[in-house]
């Protein structure tokens, strides 16, 4: 597959090398001179020009891309790079920095086919780390909702009931549910909970250690929270 992406800042140059270890063809659009040097140093296809720009990204071939990425830390000009390419049949994604505008750009953007949060998705990295191998954040999907794994362990309260048996406390939703040696599924009420078994759980922040305590047990993990 091809790829366009604007910006060769630290997250685009990090998609960038995913997606060529991968062996996907991939341009990038940057206006620094300094910037775009070091990329094609690395033995990337750099177009020098701002990609805010039709006619910049015309010449990085957006017209045969399988998807723009507008990686910079602009939030103006990812925005504008985005409707260029999708006005141009191009699948976009758009990454927002700022935490108090990302609404008014989700809001706006409907055309923009995924805004993503590097720093966001760094910190649930982190997060997963110090928490241990039997909770897991998936997503942060609005302020104060998370997505979470649990892993059934040997110490989980619920393990041996049903599913059905399980009560999540406040608006707190089980969304899928796995095996240790199977895949995710939709859940079965009737379905035993046995150590290794996964369940993902929509929550709220403020629910998350009442969670953790009903499904994981006490696992001497730091208190889930916001990212």
């Amino acid at each position: 597959m091809r790829f366009v992406i604007v910006g060769a800042g630290r997250v685009g140059m990090r998609t960038a090398r995913a997606l060529a270890d991968s062996g996907h063809e991939v341009v990038l659009v940057e206006r620094g001179e300094t910037v775009a040097a070091v990329a094609r140093e690395e033995g990337f296809e750099v177009v020098v020009g701002d990609g805010a720009v039709e006619e910049t990204l015309v010449e990085a071939g957006v017209d045969t891309a399988d998807a723009l990425g507008a990686l910079t830390s602009d939030l103006n000009d990812n925005f504008v790079a985005c409707m260029i390419a999708k006005q141009r049949g191009c699948r976009t994604v758009m990454r927002v920095d700022e935490g108090y505008r990302e609404g008014i750009y989700r809001k706006y953007a409907d055309d923009v086919d995924e805004v993503v949060h590097p720093e966001r998705l760094g910190a649930i990295v982190a997060k997963n780390a110090l928490l241990g191998g039997n909770i897991r954040a998936i997503a942060d999907i609005a302020q104060d909702l998370q997505l979470v794994e649990f892993t059934i362990t040997e110490a989980s309260p619920m393990r041996g009931y049903t599913l059905s048996e399980l009560e999540l406390p406040g608006e707190s939703r089980l969304l899928a549910f796995g095996k240790a040696d199977g895949a995710f599924g939709i859940p079965d009420p009737d379905e035993s909970l046995a150590t290794g078994d996964r369940l993902v759980v929509l929550a709220a922040f403020d629910t998350l250690g009442d969670v953790r305590e009903i499904v994981a047990g006490d696992t001497g993990a730091a208190a889930l929270g916001g990212a």
